[in-house]
């Protein structure tokens, strides 16, 4: 059987200890520094709070220390991973290979930073002594499940959810070259989200204004059974960046349909940590942050010239990098009576006070893909009244016939905002009075058995004859467990007809004794639960400075070897790929200005492809003379260059 884990992101300690009321299986979280979200930090101590919280629940604590390192943090980045692993973190993704070289017997998890999409790349991480690989978001369900064919011994984690990055992750360096803030080091001023011309090489304009590299959102809520038979155990979702809100609806709706999963195939896979959760709302994805959705190119496949087939066309939002959020309807009618200006709308939602809506003005009313700029207007009514939205004004553009999104539902909001989940563990009791405790006295015994974790305790205690029956008396105390992680499901007796038990409803015992039983069970199945949680994650050897059988890694085969690409800037990460046999290490981009022209983007979105101009794919032969650019509102330009052989799209400056 398979453990199939959620994998969920924390902004902070309250995002985490949501996640896992709603069903993650594990979560991950920055540390003060280092993280690939640097807005995302969080204090030990808050770490600390986090894990003993998720590992009641046998919840992993992941912590992402997965930027590129200086020199002079190196020795501030090992005392970092001592002190979290004090606390009970689980495991650290990493990105830099000084960590690699620098930490022992250290559970790492190769973050998707480290550009892994060939299952010569994950074999290689593997002989290093990485345990998990997270693959690159681009990737399709026959490579998947190819990379896990050719390496089964590693753990596979995949993205199901959230913002797209439209250059492969940890080869992205506009944002350091136009800006100087390093992707590689968290701090990514989001180039691909910005408007550009395309122009040719005649300097014509093929496209005026447009988020021509803003990719739509990933999600693969539809396709977790076939990620799982692929070979994927980890089930990421995106959003360390994201609030309380978004982490419990986009959880609960992935933790509900894994439980679906797991219901029908049983005998091939469970979840990777305990507890049942109860909701008190219907998730709804729609309702969160997204700027529309994709499954990316995971049901694309490569024929036997490496190019991609049956390619998703529908991956990039032209028109906004925006949430536009949920559709509710066309506009059917304006009116501007003496009760104020509204609109009707067709459609089947309900709406409340206070709602905000966007709609595309301009000659794209729906946000199809063209040539021309679709303009997305937001406005907030001031009440509803059934279908009838009423507003302040008017905004320009919005007429009958326009499709409707709602980007704010204050009633959906308003739910969120309280306690919407709870987590327990279910546990049996089985209670027992033994009149011989060997010790000339009477002790009463209570087992609380789980799936997770099982304790007997037993408490000296002076017994009575009951003048009546005392069992409704037992099952309330006993069952009373409150603020616990756990919930009470059966009551049993034990010792029945044994020869030194008395019956336990003709045993009269206080309710104080029965609630300090309880408490005591109680405590001593936490201690063992805790005490469990601290048992090491279990490392590869290699990390274990055991010796490994090389590798190749990908990046040599590719003919990259020593360049920036590998993102070295540190002495401890440019020794360890000498060690590889990787020669004139080039420093990282952030730590050198190159001369000449700069990859700085390697895409498998392909701007030809989504204007329907790829010849390969049956698409239509195009008017314009490359190479094409794309330009900035002031001017800079980029030069692409198209590799059809891999379908790869590259952004050059």
């Amino acid at each position: 059987m398979k453990k199939l884990e959620l994998l969920a992101p924390a902004k902070n300690l309250a995002c985490g200890i949501a996640a896992i009321d709603h069903g993650a299986d594990a979560v991950y979280i920055g540390a003060e520094r280092y993280g690939a979200r640097a807005a995302a930090g969080n204090s030990t101590d808050d770490i600390a709070e986090l894990c003993r919280y998720a590992h009641q629940f046998g919840v992993k604590v992941y912590v992402t220390i997965n930027t590129i390192i200086y020199d002079h943090e190196l020795d501030d980045t090992f005392r970092l991973v001592e002190q979290l692993l004090k606390v009970g973190v689980d495991a650290f993704l990493v990105q830099d290979m000084a960590i690699v070289q620098g930490v022992q017997g250290v559970c790492l998890h190769a973050s998707t930073q480290t550009d892994n999409r060939t299952a010569e790349k994950v074999a290689w991480l593997r002989s290093l002594g990485f345990r998990r690989v997270v693959l690159a978001r681009e990737l399709s369900l026959e490579e998947i499940r190819s990379i896990h064919q050719q390496v089964p011994d590693v753990e596979l984690e995949v993205f199901v959810h959230g913002a797209l990055c439209v250059s492969y992750s940890g080869q992205c360096y506009a944002s350091q070259y136009c800006l100087g803030r390093s992707a590689n080091r968290g701090e990514c001023a989001q180039m691909c989200r910005m408007k550009y011309d395309l122009i040719d090489a005649d300097g014509r304009e093929i496209e005026h204004q447009r988020y021509l590299l803003s990719l739509k959102d990933m999600c693969r809520i539809n396709d977790l059974e076939a990620l799982a038979d692929a070979g994927a155990v980890s089930f990421k979702i995106e959003g360390r960046l994201k609030d309380v809100d978004y982490v419990k609806n986009v959880v609960a709706a992935y933790s509900q349909k894994l439980n679906e999963l797991i219901r029908r195939r049983p005998d091939d896979y469970c979840r990777a940590s305990y507890g049942e959760v109860t909701y008190t709302f219907t998730p709804n994805l729609q309702k969160t942050f997204n700027r529309g959705y994709t499954d990316y190119f995971l049901h694309a496949y490569r024929d036997g010239n490496n190019v991609l087939q049956n390619r998703q066309p529908d991956i990039v939002s032209f028109n906004t990098p925006k949430a536009i959020g949920e559709y509710v309807g066309q506009v059917k009618a304006i009116d501007r009576g003496k009760n104020g200006t509204s609109i009707i709308v067709a459609g089947t939602a309900a709406f409340s006070n206070g709602d905000g809506f966007c709609f595309f003005s301009g000659s794209q009313e729906a946000g199809k893909s063209g040539n021309q700029e679709a303009l997305l207007v937001g406005f907030r009514i001031n009440r509803a009244e059934g279908n009838r939205l009423f507003l302040q004004q008017l905004p320009p553009g919005l007429k009958p016939g326009m499709r409707l999104y709602r980007n704010n539902d204050v009633a959906f909001s308003k739910l969120m905002s309280g306690k919407t989940a709870e987590r327990k563990i279910p546990v049996t009791m089985c209670y027992g009075v033994l009149l011989d405790n060997g010790r000339g006295g009477s002790s009463l015994l209570l087992d609380i058995v789980s799936d997770y974790a099982s304790v007997s305790v037993a408490m000296p205690v002076e017994v009575q004859t009951a003048r009546s029956s005392q069992w409704e008396l037992v099952l309330r105390e006993l069952s009373k467990l409150g603020n616990t992680p756990f919930r009470c499901t059966s009551v049993t007796e034990k010792g029945i007809g044994e020869k030194f038990y008395m019956p336990a409803d003709k045993a009269f015992v206080p309710s104080s004794e029965l609630s300090a039983l309880r408490r005591y069970a109680v405590k001593s199945l936490m201690e063992k639960i805790d005490s469990s949680s601290l048992v090491p994650h279990p490392v590869s050897p290699a990390s274990q400075g055991e010796e490994t059988t090389h590798v190749a890694p990908a990046f040599q085969e590719e003919g990259r070897s020593g360049g920036f690409e590998l993102n070295v800037s540190n002495h401890l990460a440019r020794e360890f790929y000498e060690k590889q046999g990787v020669h004139d290490v080039e420093p990282a981009l952030e730590i050198q200005k190159p001369d000449g022209e700069v990859l700085l983007m390697q895409c498998r979105h392909c701007i030809k492809f989504a204007l329907g101009c790829c010849v390969k794919h049956g698409g239509r032969k195009p008017s314009w003379h490359e190479p094409l650019s794309l330009r900035l509102g002031d001017g800079r330009t980029f030069r692409l260059a198209f590799d059809c052989k891999k379908c790869q799209m590259e952004v050059r400056g």
